[in-house]
């Protein structure tokens, strides 16, 4: 087990009703992560465009993540 901190963005902080968490997890993945927390917010849905950052760098789905690590989720944008 490893304590990850996950903080969320935008409409995601709106869906789960935090800003951040920390859990214990023995995730290795982001994506993995996230399907993780949608077993505690079902609001989240599918993860599709979602984009995600590791101690505040944007990180690919199947980055390794390490104990400490800071997961930072933000959902779909579109721009205009």
């Amino acid at each position: 087990m490893m304590e990850i901190t996950v903080r969320w963005f935008a409409a995601y902080r709106e869906l789960t009703g935090v800003d951040s968490e920390t859990i214990e997890t023995v995730t290795a993945t982001p994506a993995d992560l996230f399907d993780e927390m949608t077993t505690r917010h079902q609001a989240l849905g599918r993860r599709d465009s979602a984009l995600v950052a590791i101690n505040d760098e944007m990180a690919d789905w199947g980055a390794p993540l390490t104990a400490g690590d800071v997961v930072l989720f933000f959902p779909p944008v579109a721009g205009g």
